[in-house]
């Protein structure tokens, strides 16, 4: 915990960008029955019954002391998946950058492992030198930014049927360029010296 919040005290720095990445599945839903239009008096009305279109992939990745995010869709989480992302994010998004740190949790898939399933032992150790991965402790996913967009990505975008991916692809973009372009940063405020009182009970007792 100590170590996340050390590395979110860092300062913006543009060779050495801080990111957070996490990852969700969404459920691909379809009508069965045309829904009825919202009316003056009365919200949209749908059907009860529905049909399952199989499941999405989400890869989000954000950039808290400059608010922007990046949200990948794909079929499936495997390590190759999740190493394709990250290559984007290294050579499209911050192709400059000397290294990137990068808070994540500690799914089996997140580790530079994944790059040698995926490419070239010369390209997989290229791209593990290019990060620095930080991960959060067991049962403190809330140390993960990436974790707040998510929040915010599914009450804002994908709270509701959708059926097809291309759809969902367009309104996640849709999304991401609305709140990139608010620059909408992340207020982090919990420290490790707000953590060492608020959760005094998860460190040992030292007796002198």
């Amino acid at each position: 915990m100590e170590d996340v919040l050390a590395v979110y005290q860092r300062p913006l720095d543009s060779m050495h960008p801080v990111l957070c990445m996490d990852e969700t599945s969404k459920q691909l839903v379809s009508e069965t029955r045309m829904s009825v239009p919202a009316a003056p008096g009365q919200p949209q009305r749908e059907d009860y019954e529905y049909e399952r279109q199989g499941v999405a992939n989400l890869f989000l990745f954000c950039e808290p002391l400059t608010g922007w995010r990046d949200v990948h869709v794909t079929a499936r989480r495997t390590r190759t998946d999740w190493a394709g992302a990250m290559r984007e994010l290294s050579d499209q998004h911050y192709p400059t950058a000397e290294r990137i740190t990068v808070v994540l949790d500690n799914l089996n898939t997140h580790a530079p492992a994944s790059f040698y399933e995926a490419f070239a032992p010369e390209e997989a150790q290229r791209l593990a030198e290019r990060f620095e991965f930080h991960y959060t402790p067991k049962h403190g996913s809330w140390l993960n930014m990436a974790e707040i967009e998510l929040s915010v990505l599914s009450r804002q975008c994908l709270d509701r049927r959708i059926g097809e991916v291309g759809v969902l692809r367009r309104e996640i973009e849709a999304w991401q360029r609305k709140r990139n372009a608010a620059s909408k940063i992340i207020d982090w405020q919990f420290t490790t010296t707000e953590a060492r009182v608020k959760l005094k009970r998860l460190y040992p007792v030292i007796k002198m």
